[in-house]
């Protein structure tokens, strides 16, 4: 039997195949392909029980061209060198496709969060960022919450970073870290950043095609911060939720969901299993779902071969990094089935944390509906190039969004020019 592709490898097969179309130059080719840094630490932290337990964390830093590294920190039991690689090169694309003077990078650490107490993540966070140490920075590597992170992790990031400097040199250090508290120097608008962005794209692609969103049914797969945030966006607009899949199982429910009870239900319970207002149904069921739009929002390689044929949607757009395989993409193609990708629709959030950047920067505070605009017009702006792109080449979504990022780096590069 052939071995499974890794993430990594089907992330450079998508950029070989735009780079082959757009004829890319062969030196930029050589550059894009490869990680600029990759960092792994091994550090022990002490538990709530006074034992010791060794993690293992990375950062991945694929590249720089454009801008500082950017990029998320997850904690998950499936980190590991080779998804934090993938996951780095698609936030390279990213910033590049919404035009933002940012690189790509990611990082984790190997763990299930579920399993330690409140005390132990802090120790466990800030020994994962002193382990780090010049690693990161304010105008070098910026991280940000990723799958299982959230505004708390980045603040202790943040007071851990800070700590390292001298007295006179943390003031003007804040933005080491995005997505943190408001209150702390985050930005409004961050919380429901990337669930914004796959909302805009929903809007523009349904007013492509004379969709009326308020008739229209969609599922969500994954109910954490991007789903959640998504399927809450989608109900003034007057869109249905029928289905809905996390961890703990899948619910469905034909007369609708409403978004907003689920998310209180998940805010007590952690997780939509016991939902009262939806029957249960297993995962060949949800995934066959009649409906118009699927969202996927959970990790990586869930359409694929297997479940790929199950869908009964008109569109996919993937609030996830990384939801569909080569396989998938094939029979969704064959399908018929629309995908806006990844890099394209969830740029939402990497585009508001560049917000926060930049207030902090500057010492601003934006309101929200200032974020919302600078947001509407960054992700517009990047839909219509990509959908430029797809039109040129006769192509596909993805690798259109492939290819719009690869032409602005090879742009750089040429300009630049490659030291010595």
């Amino acid at each position: 039997m052939a071995e499974k592709a890794s993430i990594y490898q089907n992330v450079t097969k998508r950029f070989n195949r735009a780079a082959d179309l757009v004829d890319l130059d062969v030196d930029v080719r050589k550059i894009l392909q490869e990680t600029m840094n990759e960092i792994t630490v091994s550090f022990p932290v002490k538990m709530d029980d006074g034992s010791i337990e060794m993690f293992t964390g990375y950062r991945v830093q694929h590249n720089n061209a454009l801008g500082p590294f950017k990029g998320g920190l997850r904690y998950h039991p499936a980190v590991d060198i080779d998804e934090v690689r993938a996951l780095a090169a698609w936030m390279t694309w990213k910033t590049a496709i919404a035009n933002i003077p940012m690189g790509g990078a990611k990082g984790g650490i190997q763990f299930d969060p579920s399993a330690y107490s409140l005390r132990e993540l802090e120790r466990i966070t800030r020994r994962f960022t002193f382990a780090l140490g010049s690693n990161i920075g304010p105008d070098y590597d910026i991280p940000a919450p990723d799958v299982n992170t959230n505004p708390q992790i980045m603040a202790w990031i943040l007071d851990t970073y800070l700590s390292t400097l001298r007295p006179q040199e943390r003031n003007r250090s804040s933005h080491v870290v995005t997505g943190k508290p408001v209150e702390l120097g985050g930005s409004v608008g961050r919380d429901k950043a990337t669930g914004q962005g796959v909302v805009f794209m929903i809007q523009r692609w349904a007013a492509d095609r004379g969709f009326d969103l308020s008739d229209v049914t969609y599922m969500v797969q994954g109910f954490g911060n991007v789903g959640a945030w998504t399927a809450r966006l989608m109900k003034p607009l007057g869109a249905t939720l029928v289905a809905v899949e996390d961890v703990s199982g899948a619910i469905a429910e034909s007369d609708g969901i409403d978004p907003d009870d689920l998310a209180r239900y998940v805010v007590e319970h952690g997780v939509i299993s016991g939902y009262p207002a939806a029957m249960s149904v297993d995962h060949e069921t949800f995934m066959g779902t009649g409906a118009d739009l699927f969202v996927p929002a959970a990790l990586e390689n869930q359409i694929t071969a297997e479940t790929a044929p199950l869908l009964n949607v008109t569109l996919v757009a993937e609030g996830a990094n990384g939801p569909t395989d080569l396989a998938g993409d094939q029979i969704l193609a064959e399908k018929g089935i629309e995908v806006l990708p990844d890099i394209l629709c969830n740029a939402g959030g990497v585009t508001v944390s560049y917000f926060e950047w930049l207030q902090n920067k500057r010492s601003e505070f934006w309101d929200l509906e200032q974020v919302d605009a600078k947001l509407h017009k960054i992700m517009s702006d990047a839909y219509d190039r990509v959908h430029e792109a797809a039109k040129r080449f006769g192509v596909g979504w993805r690798v259109a969004a492939y290819v719009v990022a690869l032409e602005r780096l090879e742009k750089v590069y040429t300009g630049r020019g490659i030291f010595p």
